[in-house]
């Protein structure tokens, strides 16, 4: 059986790797997140990967680790509405502006993911899934941002939280939008 190692501080990624049985551990990444792409897709493929190759230099530089019999799975998550890709915000101003823009429209989940197996890369894909929003008062934005929810979550919201309430509908994979597509990441992980 190879080491699973999930290269995220995500507790939600976490939550959804366990959700389907995985046995993993968590090795955060030290990398610097370096976007050099404008397309949301591309964005998430290329962070996930740079998570996922900065945890097997982590390992290969550690003494007593390798990375033979070592899959290392990286993972981003971003949204996407009229062409702007939003990460977590920066604080809350920066939360009430994405919820606002959110607010009573449609908008684009992404998430990518690297599989790195015996320190050579196997697979990097993306999901995307579209989020229909119900509209939202000043005071509901407010209210929920005061809730602390949407200050680690990309697009200021969590999906699985109080934002649920504001939820009308989503067109494909929900545990995408939490944070990990993890029916397409099991595909992958059972053939190796």
């Amino acid at each position: 059986m190879k080491r699973i190692i999930l290269a995220s501080a995500s507790p939600r990624r976490k939550e959804l790797l366990e959700q389907i049985g995985v046995d993993f551990e968590v090795v955060i990444s030290n990398a610097p997140e370096i976007i050099t792409k404008t397309d949301p897709q591309q964005v998430v493929e290329e962070l996930s990967r740079q998570k996922a190759e900065a945890v097997v230099k982590q390992l290969h530089g550690t003494e007593g680790e390798t990375v033979c019999g070592t899959i290392v799975i990286g993972a981003d998550t971003v949204v996407c509405k009229d062409g702007e890709i939003m990460g977590k915000p920066r604080d809350e101003a920066d939360a009430h502006r994405m919820l606002c823009l959110l607010a009573g429209s449609t908008h684009s989940v992404f998430t990518g993911v690297t599989v790195i197996a015996d320190g050579a890369l196997v697979k990097t894909f993306s999901c995307g899934t579209r989020v229909h929003i119900y509209p939202m008062t000043q005071e509901e934005i407010q209210s929920y941002i005061e809730t602390g929810e949407p200050m680690d979550k990309a697009g200021a919201y969590g999906i699985q939280g109080r934002f649920a309430a504001w939820v009308k509908g989503i067109e494909g994979d929900y545990n995408n939008v939490v944070g990990l597509p993890v029916s397409a990441l099991w595909q992958v992980l059972k053939a190796l």
